[in-house]
């Protein structure tokens, strides 16, 4: 497995060299859907990318979890996760890039 990391420059470069935008107007544009993907998200809105996945969040009630270390009771506070579903499409695409 790699451990190199895609980035919003990586990104931002990725279009200026597809698109042809400007390297300044590539990051604008990066950083605009990065925006509208992080708004719906916190506004309650599930993101659903085509061909890529979903984004959903989910609400975890509260409940009492264990110190592993000491055995010791903790309660853990409701909260809301973010979750990620892939597509059939993208677990395809990613189990055939691990047959090579």
């Amino acid at each position: 497995m790699s451990d190199k990391t895609l980035t919003r420059m990586d990104l931002g470069e990725a279009v200026f060299r597809e698109v042809g935008l400007s390297r300044n107007e590539s990051a604008h544009l990066v950083e605009s859907v990065l925006d509208h993907l992080s708004n719906a998200l916190v506004s309650g809105e599930n993101v659903k990318i085509s061909s890529f996945g979903t984004f959903s969040l989910r609400d975890k009630k509260a409940r009492v979890g264990r110190n592993p270390k000491t055995g010791e009771e903790v309660p853990i506070t409701p909260r809301r996760v973010l979750t990620f579903r892939p597509s059939h499409l993208m677990k395809e695409r990613v189990s055939a890039g691990n047959q090579k």
